[in-house]
C-alpha cells in the first residue's frame, strides 16, 4: 500500500509554513504529519503538491494506493475509517475530502476533491486538521503525547545520568543523550529526548517537551510546556509553547512563546517576542489569502516565522507577528507585525533581500550543517521570490 499525502487549500491558509513544503512536512509533536502516517499505516509515504515543491517532494503511485489530506492529523477513528476505503471509495466530511483509496494508474490523474464518480464515504467522527499555522502550537502538547506513546510504546528507555531530576515516569531517552544537573517535570506531559540530542547542565524542563535528533539546549535554559525542539537545533533562554520545526538556532536569552518557527531560521542575542497584548484583547495575525488580519481566538499568541528568517541582537516582535521566507530583520525597535517573504530591515524601514545574496546566505546555513542547498532548493527559492514580490512594495 502506498499513502499519498495530498494538499489542498488549507495549504493556504498555512503560509507562509507551506510557502516551502507541502502541508503533511509540518511538524507538530515529535515528528512531521507525513511520519505520523507512515508510523500508524506502516507505509511508504510520498507527496501530491504544488508543482514547483514535487521535484523535492516526491509524488509516485502503486497498484494499491490511499490518499490522505495532509492537514489531516491521524488518530484512531480515522485510521478505522481509511481501513475500510475499497477501489473508488472516498472518506469525506463537510464537503472537505479527507481521504480515497485509488488503485493502479488511475491514481496518477486523482484530483484530491470530493467526486461524484467515486462513492462518497461520510465521516461521522471529528477531524483533527491544521487550519492555520497558530494551531501548530496550540495543539502541540496533545500531538506530543500522542506522538510519545506512538514511537515509544513496548521500547526501553536509555538510561539519563545520575546528576539529573527527574520528576514523574514519563520520560524516554534515545541512545546518545547527553544530560548533567538538569530537572525534567513530566507531572503534566511527556518528555522526550532524541537520538544524540544534549541538555546542558542548569537547564529546567516541564513537559510536555520534545528535543529532536543532534539538537542541543544551553546551560541554564528555562522551557516550559507544549514546546518542540526540531532536529539539528540550538536553544537556550526561555521558551514556552513554542515549536521550532528543525535546524535553527534560538542559542541565546530571550524569551519564545506560542510560536511556530521554520527551519534554518536564527535569532540574535535577547531577542524577544511579545505573546500577549497589553490590554488583553484577542490576537490577530496576517491572513496571506485575504492580505488582511484575521482574528486567532486567542489571547496567547507570539511569533510564526517561515524558513530561512533571521534576526539580529535584541530584536524586539510584537504580538502576532508573521515573518515571511528568507527575512532579514535587525535594527532598534518593533518592526511591522508582517514582515513579507524576502525583506530586509527593521523598524526603520525594509527593502528588498535581493534573491542571490538571500540563496548565497542559504548556501552558508546548509554547508554548517552538512547539508548541500541544491539547484532543486534554488528554483523553490526563485519561484517564491517571484510570487511574493507584491508583497515587497515597501
Amino acid at each position: 500500500m502506498k499513502v499519498i499525502l495530498f494538499d489542498d487549500s488549507t495549504r493556504n491558509t498555512l503560509f507562509p509554513l507551506t510557502l516551502t513544503r507541502p502541508i503533511a512536512d509540518i511538524r507538530i509533536g515529535i515528528l512531521k504529519i507525513y511520519e505520523k502516517w507512515a508510523k500508524y499505516l506502516s507505509a511508504e509515504v510520498s507527496f501530491k503538491t504544488e508543482l514547483y515543491l514535487q521535484s523535492k517532494f516526491t509524488f509516485s503511485v502503486s497498484d494499491q494506493n490511499i490518499f490522505i489530506n495532509g492537514s489531516v492529523l491521524p488518530d484512531r477513528q480515522i485510521l478505522d475509517a481509511i481501513s475500510k476505503l475499497n477501489n473508488g471509495d472516498i472518506l469525506s466530511k463537510d464537503g472537505v475530502l479527507l481521504a480515497a483509496r485509488i488503485d493502479g494508474e488511475e491514481a496518477r490523474d486523482f484530483s484530491c476533491t470530493v467526486s461524484s464518480d467515486c462513492r462518497n464515504v461520510i465521516y461521522l467522527g471529528e477531524v483533527n486538521q491544521l487550519k492555520y499555522p497558530e494551531q501548530v502550537f496550540s495543539k502541540n502538547a496533545q500531538q506530543i503525547a500522542l506522538d510519545f506513546e506512538l514511537i515509544t510504546k513496548g521500547r526501553q528507555s536509555a538510561v539519563l545520568s545520575g546528576t539529573n531530576t527527574v520528576i514523574g515516569d514519563d520520560i524516554f531517552v534515545e541512545e546518545g543523550v547527553e544530560a548533567e544537573c538538569s530537572s525534567f517535570n513530566t507531572k503534566n506531559g511527556p518528555v522526550y529526548l532524541g537520538k544524540d540530542s544534549q541538555v546542558w547542565e542548569g537547564s529546567h524542563i516541564r513537559g510536555s517537551f520534545a528535543l529532536c535528533e543532534d539538537s542541543q539546549v544551553k546551560m541554564g535554559a528555562k522551557i516550559y510546556g507544549g514546546t518542540t525542539v526540531g532536529p539539528k537545533s540550538r536553544v537556550g533562554g526561555e521558551i514556552n509553547n513554542a515549536v521550532i520545526f528543525g535546524y535553527s538556532a534560538k542559542g541565546h536569552e530571550g524569551y519564545l512563546g506560542n510560536s511556530v518557527v521554520g527551519e534554518w531560521c536564527n535569532f540574535g542575542a535577547d531577542s524577544n517576542n511579545s505573546n500577549m497584548k497589553n490590554t488583553y484583547a484577542e490576537v490577530k495575525i496576517w491572513d496571506y489569502t485575504t492580505e488582511r488580519f484575521r482574528k486567532t481566538g486567542l489571547q496567547f499568541c507570539g511569533l510564526i516565522m517561515g524558513d530561512h528568517s533571521k534576526c539580529g541582537i535584541n530584536t524586539m516582535f510584537n504580538t502576532g507577528t508573521v515573518v515571511g521566507v528568507s527575512a532579514n530583520i535587525f535594527g532598534s525597535g518593533f518592526p511591522r507585525v508582517f514582515i513579507p517573504d524576502f525583506a530586509w530591515g527593521g523598524a526603520q524601514g525594509f527593502e528588498n533581500y535581493t534573491l542571490n545574496k538571500a540563496v548565497e546566505t542559504a548556501k552558508l546555513a546548509y554547508e554548517r550543517k552538512g547539508r548541500e542547498f541544491d539547484d532543486k532548493e534554488q528554483e523553490i527559492f526563485a519561484y517564491l521570490y517571484n510570487l511574493t514580490e507584491k508583497s515587497r512594495r515597501f
